[in-house]
């Protein structure tokens, strides 16, 4: 047994949920974490009520990159230093900074939260190096709930198996096509290229395309991939599990220290209160 999951099961999920949190995403699994979270993201954008605020607002438009270089440094905040640390507030008062501009519905708020639990864990499942024990499944449940308590998310449901099944019930209803559905998800699919610019930019969007499920596709009016595409791309995450389960043990937390493209001279660039917000410190790529 790999020596981090011992360690794992040796914890309580519910009490110790940061914990096992922080040995799975920062130290077994940091590469999919951050992966399972930008598609994640990308997964909230088939709910129209989403999609049109973030066209209203024009911030994806102008400035995509920066709204993942926030998400991800900021869940990266929480998890390694926890949520009631100095540093966990300040990047609470960050997001809910960031959504106290606009009206959101707490039903949207809900299903957001979500996506960050189980999205992770089908990607885990689809494409890790070893599977997720119920232990860390219940401590991701745990700690997003916690943290949606902390940002005054209302009626979380009270159980993994709950919570799965409102999710699973939200995106039923709501996962429709609209124009803004396919604007913002057109400009995922940019951004996804921008990081490849070595790969012709078609190839890089039909593979970001192909690991979509078909209720995305609908609800985006993509094309869809051929279905040798998908089978490649899956391949290809097998073949890098197969590496990463051969290569020893990862030492030291890879949450906050991953490479950054907004925030020049990162890690030491950007201060918590900068996330989420316009900063002289940032530079904004516009695609």
């Amino acid at each position: 047994m790999p020596r981090n999951l011992r360690r794992i099961l040796e914890l309580d999920p519910e009490a110790d949920h940061g914990e096992i949190l922080r040995i799975t995403a920062g130290l077994d699994f940091p590469w999919d974490y951050v992966r399972a979270l930008e598609f994640a993201l990308f997964r909230t954008y088939c709910v129209p009520s989403i999609s049109r605020l973030l066209s209203e607002t024009g911030e994806f438009r102008r400035h995509p990159q920066k709204r993942y270089d926030d998400t991800a440094l900021l869940m990266g905040e929480l998890l390694e230093h926890g949520y009631d640390s100095a540093r966990g507030r300040t990047a609470l008062r960050s997001v809910n900074r960031m959504h106290g501009q606009y009206a959101i519905s707490n039903d949207d708020m809900r299903y957001v939260l979500s996506t960050f639990i189980y999205d992770p864990i089908a990607w885990i499942t689809a494409h890790g190096w070893r599977t997720l024990s119920a232990h860390e499944r219940a401590a991701a449940f745990h700690f997003y709930r916690a943290v949606g308590t902390r940002m005054g998310i209302r009626d979380l449901p009270a159980s993994y198996d709950e919570y799965a099944a409102f999710k699973e019930a939200y995106e039923e209803q709501h996962f429709v096509y609209s124009p803004t559905n396919r604007e913002i998800g057109q400009y995922t699919l940019d951004l996804f290229c921008s990081w490849y610019p070595y790969v012709p930019r078609s190839w890089t969007a039909r593979a970001a395309v192909s690991l979509l499920d078909d209720r995305m596709i609908a609800a985006f009016g993509f094309t869809p991939a051929p279905a040798w595409l998908g089978r490649l791309a899956r391949a290809g995450l097998r073949f890098r599990s197969l590496i990463v389960r051969a290569l020893p043990p990862r030492r030291r937390l890879k949450l906050t220290s991953a490479p950054n493209r907004s925030y020049p001279g990162y890690p030491e660039g950007y201060s918590v209160d900068d996330l989420g917000a316009i900063s002289s410190t940032a530079r904004f790529p516009s695609n």
